[in-house]
């Protein structure tokens, strides 16, 4: 396809824990397949290792970086790493989250920091660290992942808090970096099926319940994710920053 030929990506969160493809390994996978160079970052060095090889098997160019990207210091390596790999960064795909659950009095005070942590200080650091490379380089693109309970609140409120931030990041991000010719742009997931949320649908019930919220009538693959994308990282999107885009089969607009 070619769209990402030349381009060097980093995808943070490049991993799958356990069987399978997620939605940060589809990424890497994709953005390989379309052309780009890719860094795979995963605090689980051989949940890297596996997309790199994933990747290299199909023909394409990949290296890993294990890294905690909570850390400002592995944040600053991984940047480092890439240049030293491959020159460049062009692409900054952040994949990194976790969900947490409780509501605002059954919270404590650690999931909530820990939320914030995983889900935004990650993305911000990255960003940080990548976006001077980026200038230096003419320009770039930023693809942040956050979910539909951004705007669909969710059980969970350090979650939903914590995503609906990585939205406003977003913004400023492409708000102030667009005379740098840098874009960024969000995708919100919605029921991905994903290895991560696959043992809660083994609960057919919870299944059943989850699968009448999407007007669509089925879950999504992180294939359907991976190649928005991939868009979005490519010079397709040229003109396209500031975006929120729902990858959700329409569950953002059941009530």
């Amino acid at each position: 396809m070619g769209r990402l030929q030349e381009k060097v990506a980093i995808v943070a969160g490049a991993g799958t824990r356990g069987e399978g493809v997620g939605n940060g390994k589809a990424a890497a996978v994709q953005f390989a397949r379309e052309g780009a160079r890719v860094l795979c970052v995963d605090i689980d060095q051989e949940a890297a290792d596996i997309t790199r090889d994933m990747i290299r098997e199909e023909g394409g160019q990949a290296e890993t970086c294990a890294a905690d990207v909570v850390s400002a210091a592995d944040c600053q390596a991984v940047i480092q790493r890439c240049l030293q790999h491959f020159g460049r960064v062009d692409v900054l795909h952040n994949n990194v989250g976790r969900s947490l659950g409780g509501d605002v009095v059954d919270a404590s005070e650690e999931d909530w920091v820990q939320a914030f942590d995983v889900n935004v200080k990650a993305m911000f650091l990255m960003c940080k660290y990548a976006i001077p490379r980026m200038i230096e380089g003419g320009g770039g693109s930023i693809v942040n992942i956050s979910s539909t309970a951004a705007v669909r609140p969710l059980p969970g409120v350090a979650y939903t808090a914590s995503k609906g931030a990585v939205n406003h990041l977003t913004l400023h991000i492409a708000r102030r970096y667009a005379r740098h010719n840098i874009r960024c742009n969000c995708i919100m997931p919605g029921y991905i099926d994903t290895p991560l949320v696959q043992p809660a649908w083994q609960d057919q019930r919870v299944r059943d319940i989850n699968l009448r919220q999407v007007p669509m009538g089925r879950f999504g693959s992180p294939w359907e994710v991976a190649k928005v994308a991939a868009f979005l990282a490519s010079d397709d999107a040229s003109y396209v920053t500031g975006t929120i885009i729902p990858v959700d089969g329409g569950l953002i607009l059941h009530i």
